[in-house]
C-alpha cells in the first residue's frame, strides 16, 4: 500500500478494491466458549457478547488501497481501458489488446446509484481480468473503478440522469433537409446539451440534395451565424463527405440526432466498409426507424474514434439549471446586461434587454422560442 513516504508531494492517491493477500483468509469462529469460560479465573462473559465474522463470499474478502498512478497496474493488478459499447449490465471494454465483456461492480453501482448507468460508452476504466477465476458465463472481467469524465453528453430519462457518452470533444448535431424535415427545437436541445457537456457542437444537415426550397440551409446559416460550425452532406451525391472526415479525423466525437435523419449512412460514407445498418423513414409518420439500438465507439481510420447513438424523438435536456440556461444561448449573452432587473428570466419582465432585441430581429423567433420552452419546463432552481 502506498504510504506518504512514497508521495513526498503529499498528493493522496487513486483509492481501488484488490483481492486480499492468501495469508488474509478469514479467522476461524470460536466455539469452545465453555472451554475458555473454565480455564479464565474471573473471564466475564457479559463483555464478550460479540465476534467477527468475515464474510464468505469473494467480493467480501477485498479491501481498499491508495495508489499512486505508477504502481496501479503492477500493484493491485488492474488494466486499463475504454468502454466501447454497453450491453445492459455488461460493458464491452477495449485495453488495446482484445476486447473484454465487464461486469461493474456492485459498490460502484452503489455509489452511483443516482445515474442510469454508472459505466458509459467512452469511460476510461480500470478493471480486474477474470480469465483466471473459476466463473461461469461470459464475464471476462470487472470494473473497479471509473477515471474522472470530461466532455459529456448527458440527458434526463424518468427521474434518473444519463450520461450517453463520455471524454468527446465534439457533437456531430444531425438534422436532414427532409424525410424527416427538420426540427430547429431538437437541434438547440443538443446544442445547449453539448455546451453545458463542455462539447463543441457541429450542425451537420444530411439530405441536402432534398433541400429544394432552400429552407435547410437557411437554418444551417442561422447557426453559422452564431459561430457554430456547419456542414452540408449528401450521400447519394458525395457532398459534404470529404469534410466531414476532416472534422473527424483525430477527434473523439459522439454523432447525436433525430431518427432517421442518416447518422449510420453518414458514417458509413466516411468510413467504407463499416456497414452499419440503415433504415427508411415512415411515409406515413415521416419520422424515422430505430436502427441504431445503443450506442458504440467506432474507431476511425483517418484517426480518432466516433460514438454513433440511437436515434431520439424527444430529448429531455433537464440537466442545465434554470439560471444558467441563458449562458448557452450565444446571441442573448451582449443583451443581458442591460435588461432591467439583474433577475431577468427573459420571459416577461418589463426592460427586458433579450425581448427588444427580439423584437428588433436581432435575436430569430424559433432560437427564443426554444429558449422559453426549455426555461419553463426547468424547475424554479432559486428557491
Amino acid at each position: 500500500m502506498a504510504s506518504s513516504q512514497d508521495n513526498p508531494k503529499g498528493k493522496a492517491g487513486k483509492k481501488v478494491r484488490v483481492a486480499m493477500r492468501r495469508n488474509r483468509g478469514k479467522p476461524g469462529r470460536i466455539s469452545d466458549w465453555t472451554r475458555r469460560t473454565r480455564e479464565s479465573d474471573g473471564y466475564d462473559l457479559e463483555n464478550s457478547r460479540s465476534e467477527q465474522v468475515t464474510g464468505k463470499g469473494d467480493v467480501s474478502r477485498r479491501r481498499t488501497v491508495t495508489l499512486k498512478d505508477s504502481d496501479e497496474s503492477a500493484e493491485a493488478g488492474l488494466t486499463r481501458g475504454t468502454v466501447i459499447a454497453m450491453r445492459g449490465l455488461y460493458a464491452e471494454v477495449d485495453d488495446g489488446q482484445c476486447i473484454r465483456l465487464c461486469t461493474v461492480r456492485r459498490m460502484l453501482r452503489t455509489r452511483l446509484i443516482k445515474e442510469r448507468h454508472p459505466v458509459t460508452v467512452g469511460d476510461h476504466v480500470q478493471f480486474k481480468a477474470e480469465s483466471d477465476h473459476q466463473k461461469t458465463g461470459s464475464e471476462e472481467g470487472a470494473i473497479e473503478s471509473v477515471d474522472p469524465r470530461r466532455g459529456q453528453l448527458v440527458r434526463r430519462v424518468g427521474r434518473r440522469i444519463q450520461t450517453i457518452v463520455a471524454n468527446v470533444d465534439q457533437a456531430i448535431i444531425v438534422s436532414s433537409a427532409d424525410e424527416p424535415p427538420p426540427r430547429p427545437n431538437l437541434i438547440d436541445r443538443y446544442g445547449v446539451a453539448a455546451l453545458a457537456g463542455g462539447i463543441t457542437p457541429v450542425i451537420c444537415m444530411n439530405k441536402i440534395d432534398l433541400d429544394r426550397a432552400g429552407q435547410a440551409r437557411r437554418l444551417l446559416d442561422r447557426y453559422a451565424e452564431l459561430g457554430w460550425a456547419v456542414v452540408r452532406t449528401s450521400v447519394p451525391s458525395g457532398e459534404g463527405i470529404d469534410e466531414l472526415r476532416g472534422i473527424l479525423r483525430g477527434r473523439a466525437s459522439v454523432i447525436a440526432g433525430q431518427s432517421g435523419v442518416g447518422k449510420s449512412s453518414l458514417l458509413n460514407s466516411v468510413q467504407p466498409g463499416l456497414d452499419l445498418r440503415i433504415g427508411e423513414t415512415i411515409k406515413e409518420t415521416g419520422k424515422g426507424r430505430h436502427t441504431t439500438t445503443t450506442a458504440s465507439l467506432i474507431r476511425l481510420e483517418v484517426g480518432g474514434y466516433v460514438v454513433d447513438t440511437p436515434g431520439v424523438r424527444s430529448f429531455d435536456m433537464a440537466v442545465v439549471p434554470r439560471h444558467e440556461l441563458e449562458a448557452h444561448f450565444v446571441e442573448f449573452l451582449p443583451h443581458i446586461p442591460h435588461c432591467k432587473f439583474p433577475d431577468c428570466s427573459h420571459t416577461h419582465e418589463a426592460g427586458c434587454a433579450v425581448k427588444r432585441a427580439l423584437e428588433e430581429g436581432r435575436i430569430h423567433p424559433q432560437r427564443y422560442e426554444s429558449y422559453v420552452r426549455l426555461y419553463e419546463e426547468r424547475p424554479d432552481d432559486r428557491g
